[in-house]
């Protein structure tokens, strides 16, 4: 794995976090951000669970694994790195202590069912490029950074019949699917629904990195949702 020297976008330190920093169209990851407003102080493992009305702790059994592998990267994954990377094909991954929000997505598909995305991604890109996003001046599919990019895993899960509507109604999301949203500078983030509950026992909690690691927290209806999937593997 070669870590090349420049970033994908840019990463400023700020209050023990990282303020990604808008650099088009220059390989960013469009990928969440630490808002320093808003402390990212999530728990550094997940709470106990807590049913509400919509019986968020009752998932099928291939969401109970798919949220499991998510929820085992909190307190690994510590560090958000836009960077681009040179990866190994297949199963590429960069060392896990750190990341970013669609590699939260990556790493709980392969854990929990040993689906690779990056190969998936880029086999579906191959066959259909004039399908993804054509919005970094690339001419070909690229194994390193695609399945890493958020505009490309909403295109791949839309065309894998995974789309749901979008609603703000939080019993249509339900433990297992996949939500993007839009973060403040344009920044396209995604996550992973838990089945836990937030306090008042009326969302369903996120997993996600959206600039301080993996981390459990009440974000569904913060940012704009751009994406709703719900994708079990054949």
């Amino acid at each position: 794995m070669k870590r090349r020297t420049f970033l994908i976008g840019s990463g400023l330190l700020s209050s023990g976090g990282v303020l990604a920093a808008y650099a088009p169209p220059v390989y960013q990851l469009e990928t969440g951000l630490k808002f320093v407003s808003t402390a990212l102080a999530g728990p550094s493992s997940p709470p106990p669970p807590v049913s509400g009305a919509n019986g968020f702790a009752t998932p099928e059994a291939w969401v109970g694994e798919l949220i499991a592998a998510a929820e085992s990267q909190i307190g690994v994954t510590v560090i958000y790195d836009p960077a681009y990377v040179s990866l190994p094909f297949p199963d590429g991954d960069l060392p896990r202590e750190r990341g970013v929000c669609t590699d939260v997505v990556v790493r709980a598909y392969r854990d929990a069912f040993g689906y690779d995305l990056q190969s998936a991604v880029n086999a579906d890109m191959k066959s259909n490029f004039s399908s993804y996003p054509q919005i970094w001046g690339l001419k070909r599919p690229d194994k390193n950074i695609d399945h890493r990019r958020v505009p490309n895993l909403q295109a791949f899960f839309r065309r894998q019949g995974a789309a749901l509507p979008i609603t703000e109604t939080a019993e249509d999301y339900a433990p297992g699917d996949i939500v993007s949203q839009m973060l403040p500078g344009n920044l396209p983030h995604i996550a992973i629904v838990s089945h836990r509950a937030s306090r008042d026992g009326q969302r369903p909690m996120l997993v996600h990195n959206i600039g301080a690691g993996t981390q459990l927290e009440d974000r569904l209806f913060e940012f704009r949702i751009t994406g709703h999937y719900r994708f079990r593997p054949a």
